[in-house]
């Protein structure tokens, strides 16, 4: 990985790329959630920073690169696992959908990068979808092909994680553009809750 992009990328959590098209989208506890309208696909792209008071950064790593645990705690996976084909190590992930919708999969590559940046410990997280032949879609699933996320997160100087994230997915298939607008906030909502429990 280019030192370019990683540093494109932590440079986020200082101050995000915001520039003509980008709107805010939702503000709450503490998290902005920005979006940008893509016109050849019709879906937004997002841009998520803020502050988890109450989850140190190391924590934060462990819990998002272990997929076991995933399974765990996220309803949606129907299987996850990482694979190794032709030398490379991929993930594959298909996801729960609605009923009367299909189920959509994802193989896509993850690097995670532990950095020094001038004292300042910095991780920085990449995942793309890749085109695997040994790993074809299957039947009644339709294969996500555009993916990719960027995290970048460092300690907020106390207990918390300070957290840049660029998001797009493209599921494919016929979903109405308001279900998935939707969907995004899905995790933001939850997110609040457990910050009010807590408080």
């Amino acid at each position: 990985m280019a030192q370019s992009r990683l540093e494109s990328i932590w440079r986020e959590l200082d101050e995000p790329q915001l520039g003509a098209g980008w709107e805010l989208f939702v503000d709450i506890a503490g998290i902005r959630i920005y979006r940008f309208y893509r016109e050849e696909s019709c879906l937004y792209e997002y841009k998520i920073c803020g502050t988890i008071s109450d989850c140190a950064p190391e924590l934060f790593v462990d819990v998002y690169m272990d997929l076991d645990y995933r399974e765990q705690w996220d309803s949606y996976v129907k299987e996850l696992k990482e694979l190794e084909h032709s030398g490379q190590k991929v993930i594959y992930w298909e996801v729960k959908y609605p009923f009367l919708m299909s189920n959509r999969d994802y193989v896509y590559g993850r690097e995670l990068h532990d950095l020094d940046i001038n004292g300042r410990k910095i991780w920085v997280i990449i995942a793309q979808s890749k085109c695997v032949p040994e790993i074809p879609a299957k039947a009644g699933i339709i294969r996500v092909e555009d993916y990719h996320q960027t995290v970048a997160l460092e300690s907020d100087g106390n207990q918390g994680t300070k957290v840049f994230l660029h998001y797009f997915d493209n599921p494919g298939g016929l979903i109405p553009t308001f279900l998935i607008n939707w969907a995004a906030k899905i995790p933001l909502r939850s997110r609040s809750l457990e910050l009010k429990n807590e408080t």
